[in-house]
């Protein structure tokens, strides 16, 4: 009886041991997402966490709402995060310090091979949406002077009062360029504001016209109309996952799954995910779990 009483314990610890060996392997293939401190970006980190965690194994750590551009880029660089989503655009002017382009191609091309020869990190396919600049006018403010383009502005500007972010006019790709590149001799006044601020301003007939992203949910909200950059003047803002390619050696997997999103999120999608978090005040894992059930990407 003693014999079988070792026996069955020994039995026991062995399994004890390859279950504490299997979790121990399991808690060990973890990846870390970071995200810029803008609903837009938590969102997309969210929406990349839940796939991967649906797809795979691996554990996500969330470190959402981090910061700005440098934060994040700092954090990726250094191995604090290994994904993030990023912008075309940002990453051609504000990490490689290239002049603006406005070849969406082009610049996709650029910033996927330089971050890979530069910082070790490579450029998933993008998501689908641009997320440039342009200019919103009240719907009122659109039929009041025909408005449907921006050099539509040129012959209205000194009746119209414009106002923007402080950094609208710090930006090569800014207040100062969209003046010059349409000809447009000044408006009628000139505001600065916080950013937090101007779709309050605009929604209460403060100002006429303001500098807006295109998938802003704020559009919705107050009902703007977007003009057409007919002259191409904003350089492109597609969004797209990196990642470091230390990370992609460890889990090559990661690249299969989070290309699944590619092309999945247009325009009009990312402006109602912004509205959803934005106005509607839902919570960020909530939206983007029904956003992946909508594609069919959640088992």
């Amino acid at each position: 009886m003693n014999k079988f009483k070792e026996l069955f314990s020994f039995t026991v610890c062995i399994i004890l041991l390859g279950s504490t060996m299997l979790t121990g392997c399991n808690a060990s293939k973890k990846v870390v997402i970071g995200s810029k401190d803008f609903s837009e970006n938590i969102v997309l980190s969210e929406i990349m966490a839940q796939l991967i965690e649906n797809d795979t194994e691996i554990t996500v750590e969330r470190k959402l709402n981090m910061g700005g551009t440098f934060v994040n880029f700092e954090a990726i660089k250094n191995g604090d995060i290994d994904i993030y989503p990023e912008y075309t655009g940002t990453g051609l002017t504000a990490q490689l310090k290239m002049d603006v382009m406005n070849d969406a191609d082009k610049v996709y091309n650029i910033v996927k091979d330089e971050f890979d020869k530069q910082f070790n990190i490579k450029w998933l396919k993008p998501l689908g949406f641009n997320n440039t600049y342009a200019m919103g006018v009240t719907e009122e403010t659109a039929k009041k002077y025909n408005l449907t383009k921006n050099s539509d502005l040129k012959d209205v500007a000194k009746e119209l009062i414009f106002g923007a972010e402080h950094e609208f006019f710090d930006r090569q790709d800014g207040y100062d360029g969209l003046i010059e590149t349409y000809g447009i001799d000044g408006f009628k006044d000139v505001a600065k504001m916080n950013v937090s601020l101007k779709y309050q301003a605009i929604g209460k007939g403060q100002m006429d016209v303001t500098d807006v992203f295109t998938t802003d949910g704020q559009i919705i909200e107050y009902n703007l109309t977007i003009l057409e950059d007919d002259l191409g003047f904003f350089p492109p803002y597609y969004a797209a996952p990196i990642i470091r390619n230390e990370t992609l050696k460890k889990y090559p997997e990661l690249e299969e799954v989070l290309n699944k999103l590619a092309g999945q999120i247009s325009d009009d999608d990312m402006t109602q995910l912004n509205y959803q978090i934005d106005v509607e005040k839902k919570a960020v894992e909530e939206v983007a779990k029904a956003f992946l059930q909508s594609k069919g990407l959640l088992k």
